[in-house]
């Protein structure tokens, strides 16, 4: 299998493209500095996972910036701390400025000359349209929970996604599907027998972070530590 064989990348956004778990810590601070005892980064990052998955299960028509305002919420009573509604409200406005990793622009400016691009994301279209500004490339189909009517890992975003890339004349196996989560997106691809990348970018911590462990760990067709080396890795099969 080479990385040249596919015509289309279809990409998580959230933890492989923009720095979701920096844009967390840095939304939450003004919950954390009230907490009366210790939060080690992936403390707060892991009791996130936690809330926002089980949201998004139990509310999944809820859009991703109504979402949040929830899960700061029950951070807040986890944690024993006293927040005020617009204070939730602030955290689910944040999405728009949480930071892209640094390799991320340049990588899709050089993969859009070679791929169809398109996103698979959780969040919804308001806060897509921040963090899309900050990648700076123009994606050939943008897919959110918002327009699906529910959340990754269900079978439908992924349904959703492979009939709307069906109806651009791109099958299945033309598909390399390119995340970070093994949660959201790894574990789905696995069942929907679609090849994929894993950009994992948590390479050099322990645990999951902002994702729900997956339990069983799906397999996966590439593995990068980083946008910039699958960008590099394509340009090393084109150049033999």
């Amino acid at each position: 299998m080479k990385l040249t064989g596919f015509k289309a990348l279809t990409f998580d956004v959230y933890g492989t493209l923009i720095d979701w778990e920096s844009g967390m810590v840095t939304g939450l601070k003004p919950l954390t500095d009230k907490v009366n005892r210790a939060l080690s980064r992936d403390d707060i990052l892991e009791a996130h996972a936690y809330y926002e998955s089980t949201a998004q299960a139990w509310t999944p028509l809820t859009v991703y910036r109504d979402l949040l305002p929830i899960v700061y919420r029950r951070l807040a009573e986890e944690w024993g701390v006293i927040v005020t509604w617009e204070e939730c409200v602030a955290y689910g406005q944040s999405v728009r400025q949480w930071p892209a990793f640094e390799d991320s622009r340049a990588a899709l400016a050089y993969l859009k000359q070679h791929y169809k691009l398109v996103v698979l994301t959780n969040t919804d279209n308001l806060s897509f349209s921040g963090s899309n500004a900050r990648l700076d490339v123009h994606f050939d189909g943008i897919y959110t929970a918002e327009d699906i009517g529910s959340y990754k890992p269900a079978d439908r975003n992924f349904d959703y996604m492979l009939e709307m890339l069906a109806r651009q004349g791109i099958a299945k196996h033309e598909i390399l599907h390119t995340a970070e989560s093994m949660f959201h997106d790894h574990g789905p691809a696995n069942k929907h027998g679609l090849a994929n990348a894993w950009i994992y970018r948590r390479f050099d911590k322990d645990g999951f972070g902002a994702t729900m462990n997956p339990g069983t760990m799906p397999t996966v067709d590439f593995q990068f530590n980083s946008m910039a080396d699958l960008a590099a890795a394509h340009a090393a099969e084109v150049a033999d």
